[in-house]
This record gives structure tokens, C-alpha cells and sequence, in this order.
């Protein structure tokens, strides 16, 4: 319950962004900050590693003891507490204190305990279970005997502490399709001492052993088994008390001891998944087993053959324990430990979006040079000097096929096309008749040539002016006709005042220059009829 009040308390205060800038130079330690510095300048390819947040956390769980006698699941109290810092994105180093208690009781009877002091040695004369001997009798070791063997059911209840430094390993953080995850998997190892202390429960209330109700439930379930195992623990544990009154059986003085705890070295492995809450609290489910060099955590390490003279059991005891923690990270102007950022985050934010990468300047190949770009020119072997539209192109003013740059006749009219390699063209004769009888209107001539502007310029240019000398020399010869020069200016409010000043330099051309009379000109403006910059000429 308190972890889940701190758990919501925490949540309630914290928003996961999913990672840090690696622009923020408040993250930086001090003696990081040059190379940070040359990063930013492009001069280093790799930037500082940011400060991070320390994990602090506690973990409740159960505990069990892997050994010669069976363990009992549920037993209290059972906590960790840790601190934990990540070197590196896959890396981190936790101490970690553990403090557990541990139970265990047989389902099956044992006889061969002579040498286990626990049952003998160490309970007073006169209160001890009596047990065959090497020599064969049914004794106390003191000096008492009688006909039948007392049995036994091994149990214990021990009290565990260690302290272990540990080495873990992010195995799910690098992520290459994905920006982050909630879920952290991760597994490590460490080394650490352990203290137990453990004890059996060989008397009951009045000081007398249980060798009485042993023998009862041994005589009932045929020593005991697998199939009877419930219902043997249960009888046992209602003609038990729960006092665990006696030293079980320990290494004694062969062994460092703390007050009236064994010390030994101890090696842990251990597996967890973490589950992110917010920026600073997580919750994790993990399972650690310790191993550890000693046979006695339970109590017991004597098996049941040889009678008398019983052998070792072979195998070490160890423990494990099942937790669910509460973590929280602390630490100011730093980032969340590391090992639940994503070190690619940023080399893929870069390559989507470049904002600090050092571009090279595009280079643009122009193979004709007439300043239209390989990429967008639909004439790539123009011919040096021959001026070109907005396509890469080659003018071809009078629509001949010959392009400006090798027309002969500019303005060639459209009545003598086709024309030869040069562009010009082969006119036929006039006739002199028909058009003397034709009316005035329809003698006019119709295929005045088009004036193109630069960009943006209202300029005349000396082709231009080639064009609109070509227009004055019709005009001159057809004193009755009339002119309409026409624009196509954009919609905007500048394009059109453009297209105005085209319009009134190129009427002014004519004017001035050419001496063409002003009320034979006439202008127009069409948004969007044509080519911005082009004024086309129509007869009236």
C-alpha cells in the first residue's frame, strides 16, 4: 500500500518527454564540457555524455532457501534496499542490502541424525531424540538408550542478510526502429557476504521434545511422501508451536562470525523487467538466486546412509528471492539513468533532420552553361550562346524551327515558312490585284512578332527592339492599321504594375523611336493569359 500512495504521488508529478537534448550543456560535467564544446563546433564527431539520475529503490518479496529441507513459500519479513548508477547506456553497478527470513519443514521423517548436534548434542540431557550410532545403538550420545529410534522432521527458520555489489545489463534499450520503450529487460551477476543465522524447532513450550507426535505422524503416513505431504505438514504444524528455540547446526568456530551470525562470500545471478511510471519512478519484478559455499543455511547437510555414520549430502544450499520494488531516480540537472534512453535517438533525429549536421554546398551541373540546371534543362547540348527561355531551350522568336542564335531572318513571316538551314523563308508573290480590291480591314497584317522581357525587368532589350522595329516597319507600311499590345501579368498587385510598365516602354519605343502615331497603339492587361514575360502584339 505505501508503495502504491509514493507510486501515484510520484506519477502524479512527473510527464516523460522520451529523452534529452543533447544541445542542453546544463547536463554536462565540467571537466565533459571541451569536448562538448568541439562537438558543437563540428570539430569532434561525438558529444559528451550527459550527467544522469542515481536509482534508489526498495523491493518486498519471498524468499525460499534452496536445500535439504523443504521450504516453506510464504514467510515475512523480506526486503531489499539499493542504490544504482549507470556507466553507460548498457551498463550499471547496484549495491544492494538484503534482509530475509527463511523457513522450511519435511514432509518426510529422518532417523540418521546422529551427527547433527542440533537434535542431540545441544539440547539438555534427558531432552534429547534418540538416534542409531555408529555403533549401532539407539543412544542419546549421553549414555542413555532405549529399544526404539525417535523420528525426526528436519525445519528450520533462518535469518538472512547480504550485501552485494552488482554488475547489470540493459539487454532491450537499443532501439533501432522504435524511439523509446516503457519496458526495460535486463540481467546481471554479482559478488557480495552474506550473513544467516538459523535455528530449528526441536522443543515445544514445556522444554520437552516432539519425539512422541513425530513418531505418531511417521507411524500414520508411512514416514511420509509426496502424495501425503499436505496433510503430513499439516499435522505437524498443529502439534508444533512456532518458537524456533534451538542453534541449528553451524560451522562453529571454522567459519568468521558476526555476533551469532555465519559470514560467508556469496555470488548472485539475476533477472528482471522494469516497467517505466514516469521520468523518476519505475516499478520492477525481478528474481535473484544466490549461491553461496555452506551446507548449513537450512540446518541440515546429513543424509540418510550410511546408518550411524551418516555422509554429507552433495550439494551446497542456496537462496532465491522474488521481489516487486519501487525505484525512483534522483539527481538534479541530469538526465534519467541511461539505460532507458535510446543512444540512437539522436544519430536518427540527425539523419531525418538534419540541425546540426555540416552539409557540403549542393553543387548543381550545368553541362551547356546557359544557366539552366542539368536537373531541370529540357535542351542539355544548347549551343554556346544562344540564349535560352526558363527550360534551357533555345529562343526561336518567329516560330521557324532555326534558333535565334542561327536565324538569318529573325522575324520570318508566317505566309513564307518553311524556311531553309539559315531561316529564311521563301515569300510568295503578292497579289497585286486581289489585294488592291481587298478591304482596308483585311489588308492589315496579322503576324506581328512576340516581345519577351527579363525577369523582373521592364527593360527593352536590343532583341526586343529588333521585334518591335519589325512591328514599326508593318505599322509604316499599313498607315490604316492599328496595334493592341497585350500583357500576362500574375494576380498579385506587383506583377500586374509590372506588366503595365512593359507595356508603356514598349508602346513609348515605337512612339519615340519609331514614329509610329500614339493613337494607333492601344494596351491590355489579361491576368493569367499567357507568359509573364512576354507581350504579345495583335492587329485591331
Amino acid at each position: 500500500m505505501a508503495f502504491a500512495l509514493m507510486g501515484t504521488a510520484a506519477i502524479a508529478q512527473q510527464k516523460d518527454d522520451g529523452g534529452y537534448s543533447i544541445y542542453d550543456s546544463s547536463v554536462i560535467r565540467a571537466k565533459s564540457l571541451p569536448q562538448q564544446t568541439e562537438f558543437m563546433a563540428n570539430n569532434y564527431d561525438y558529444p559528451a555524455k550527459p550527467r544522469n539520475m542515481w536509482e534508489v529503490g526498495a523491493s518486498i518479496g519471498a524468499f525460499t532457501i534452496s536445500g535439504d529441507v523443504s521450504p516453506e513459500w510464504f514467510t515475512m519479513p523480506n526486503f531489499s534496499v539499493h542504490v544504482r548508477k549507470a556507466l553507460g547506456y548498457v551498463f550499471s553497478l547496484r549495491l544492494q542490502y538484503l534482509n530475509a527470513t527463511g523457513k522450511g519443514l519435511n514432509y518426510t521423517a529422518a532417523q540418521n541424525y546422529y551427527k547433527n548436534p542440533a537434535w542431540t548434542t545441544s539440547l539438555p540431557v534427558g531432552q534429547r531424540y534418540m538416534t542409531i550410532g555408529p555403533d549401532g545403538t539407539i543412544n542419546d550420545q549421553a549414555g542413555n538408550t532405549q529399544g526404539n529410534v525417535d523420528f525426526v522432521f528436519y525445519n528450520y527458520k533462518a535469518k538472512v542478510q547480504d550485501l552485494s555489489l552488482q554488475g547489470l545489463v540493459t539487454l532491450n534499450n537499443i532501439r533501432f526502429h522504435k524511439n523509446k520503450t516503457a519496458l526495460q529487460i535486463y540481467a546481471g551477476g554479482g559478488i557480495g557476504g552474506t550473513l544467516y543465522q538459523t535455528k530449528i524447532n526441536a522443543l515445544n513450550s514445556n522444554g520437552n521434545t516432539y519425539a512422541s507426535a513425530f513418531n505418531t505422524i511417521a507411524s500414520k503416513y508411512n514416514y511420509g511422501g509426496w502424495d501425503s505431504r499436505k496433510d503430513v505438514k499439516k499435522d505437524l504444524k498443529a502439534a508444533m508451536d512456532d518458537d524456533y528455540e534451538t542453534d541449528a547446526e553451524n560451522q562453529g568456530r571454522r567459519r568468521k562470525h558476526l555476533g551469532n551470525n555465519t559470514f560467508r562470500p556469496s555470488g548472485s545471478i539475476l533477472f528482471g523487467v522494469a516497467f517505466k511510471l514516469g521520468k523518476r519512478i519505475n516499478i520492477a519484478l525481478e528474481d535473484r538466486h544466490t549461491f553461496i559455499k555452506d551446507d548449513l543455511i537450512d540446518g541440515q547437510r546429513w543424509q540418510e546412509h550410511p546408518t550411524g555414520d551418516a555422509s554429507l549430502t552433495r550439494d551446497y544450499d542456496s537462496y532465491n528471492y522474488a521481489s516487486l520494488g519501487l525505484n525512483f531516480n534522483i539527481g538534479g540537472k541530469s538526465v534519467e539513468p541511461l539505460y532507458w534512453l535510446n543512444p540512437l535517438n539522436y544519430a536518427y533525429s540527425e539523419l531525418n533532420n538534419p540541425k546540426h549536421m555540416k552539409l557540403p554546398k549542393p553543387v548543381l551541373d550545368d553541362a551547356d552553361g546557359d544557366g539552366v540546371t542539368d536537373q531541370f534543362d529540357r535542351e542539355p547540348n544548347t549551343p554556346a550562346g544562344c540564349p535560352v527561355d526558363t527550360h534551357g531551350v533555345s529562343l526561336d522568336t518567329d516560330g521557324d524551327g532555326v534558333p535565334d542564335c542561327k536565324d538569318k531572318q529573325l522575324i520570318t513571316p508566317t505566309e513564307c515558312q518553311p524556311v531553309d538551314a539559315d531561316g529564311v523563308g521563301k515569300c510568295p508573290p503578292p497579289a497585286c490585284c486581289d489585294s488592291l480590291r481587298a478591304a482596308p480591314v483585311s489588308a492589315c497584317p496579322t503576324d506581328y512578332p512576340s516581345v519577351n522581357f527579363r525577369n523582373g525587368s521592364a527593360s527593352i532589350s536590343s532583341d526586343a527592339k529588333a521585334m518591335l522595329s519589325t512591328v514599326a516597319a508593318k505599322l509604316k507600311a499599313n498607315p490604316n492599321c492599328s496595334i493592341t499590345l497585350n500583357a500576362y501579368p500574375e494576380a498579385s498587385k506587383a506583377s500586374q504594375a509590372l506588366a503595365q510598365r512593359r507595356l508603356d516602354a514598349a508602346k513609348a519605343y515605337l512612339v519615340d523611336k519609331e514614329g509610329i502615331s500614339t493613337d494607333r497603339i492601344t494596351t491590355n492587361s489579361e491576368i493569367g493569359g499567357g507568359d509573364k514575360n512576354t507581350v504579345d502584339i495583335s492587329s485591331n
